[in-house]
């Protein structure tokens, strides 16, 4: 066990993937919410999804680590208050923005300066006709397949919400890494996501890093029963208080590959989350967890079927919100929503 530190992928894994892509049919027609197309920007932007995965590649080549970064950021935007691009915003003389909220105070700083850079290339190369929704979108399935995930298409469309969420919306909204199956379920129900949705989407805790206070409490006074002994001693010597600040990767065996090897570490009890180990805990999914471990193919399927049914929560369309000019701002002389503060300076937690 290590602290995860700057990884880069090396070179010979961009050009496996470049040349063999392994793809998978994302969706059909019926699947897809009314105003997105899987062919919305051709005529206005038919660059778009090359421009943004070539500039991820070389982001990656230099830190593989933003990829994990950039698909937690389209999880945080789908989850409070839909698909709408509202976790970008900075906020105002009145208040901090969404992304200022302790949930999001976790998400990686880097992630929303890649995204603004994205915005820029784009809009040089097009004019304003593509939403910082939509690239955030195309970035976190372009961190997957550049990770060694699955390449997918998704619908586009997505308009930029003017409003972002109050910071009570986002503690009610976005489940935390201490939960159990019991009180995921609920966030993934809420926004018609199933149970095997929930189990796929968790997968993508196949890269990334989580800090010592999102499981400490797995470890401190007494270790969780569910944890393998060796695999508690080395975090141990991660964290070796129950205040450490330290992190650690959150998959031990692939951790820079997107892959199944999660679902193994699940298996074997070597999760890092308890909102990871109790899904083979639970019988409710215990099953999905040995099905996505034993099989890779299963679990990029599902995962590609979960990833496009997320990014279609409450997507704004059509004339609804707005394209920013300015990924973390609304546009000039557009209305901003409100924040409610209540004052106090929050602490920062670790979310799901």
């Amino acid at each position: 066990m290590m602290v995860m530190g700057r990884f880069s992928l090396p070179m010979f894994l961009f050009s496996l993937i470049a040349i063999s892509p392994l793809f998978y049919q994302s969706s059909n027609a019926q699947n897809i919410t009314n105003g997105l197309s899987l062919t919305f920007y051709n005529t206005s932007c038919p660059r778009l999804e090359t421009i943004i995965r070539n500039q991820l590649r070389i982001v990656f080549q230099n830190n593989s680590r933003e990829a994990a970064g950039l698909l937690r950021l389209h999880f945080h935007d789908c989850f409070v208050q839909g698909c709408d691009g509202s976790v970008l915003l900075d906020g105002s003389a009145s208040g901090p923005g969404e992304k200022n909220a302790p949930p999001n105070r976790s998400l990686r700083p880097e992630a929303f300066v890649i995204i603004e850079d994205l915005r820029r290339r784009v809009h040089a190369a097009c004019g304003r006709v593509v939403s910082c929704t939509d690239i955030v979108a195309l970035a976190a399935r372009d961190s997957v397949f550049l990770s060694g995930g699955p390449n997918y298409t998704i619908p586009l469309g997505r308009r930029d919400g003017t409003n972002f969420a109050t910071i009570e919306q986002v503690l009610n909204d976005l489940p935390f890494p201490q939960a159990n199956v019991s009180s995921l379920l609920p966030f993934f129900l809420d926004r018609n996501l199933s149970l095997t949705d929930m189990v796929a989407l968790s997968g993508g805790h196949t890269i990334g890093v989580s800090n010592c206070s999102s499981f400490i409490e797995r470890l401190y006074p007494n270790q969780d029963f569910t944890m393998n002994l060796t695999f508690a001693t080395a975090l141990r010597a991660i964290c070796p208080t129950n205040v450490s600040t330290n992190g650690t990767i959150l998959d031990i065996q692939t951790p820079r590959r997107f892959d199944n090897r999660y679902y193994a570490n699940l298996v074997s009890r070597r999760g890092l989350l308890n909102s990871d180990q109790d899904l083979f805990t639970d019988a409710r999914t215990s099953a999905l967890v040995a099905t996505y471990a034993s099989s890779q193919g299963r679990f990029f399927q599902q995962f590609v079927l979960s990833m496009i049914k997320m990014g279609q929560i409450n997507v704004l369309t059509g004339t609804q919100g707005e394209i920013r000019a300015n990924c973390s701002a609304r546009n000039a002389g557009t209305t901003t929503g409100m924040i409610e503060v209540d004052g106090d300076d929050h602490e920062e937690i670790a979310t799901y």
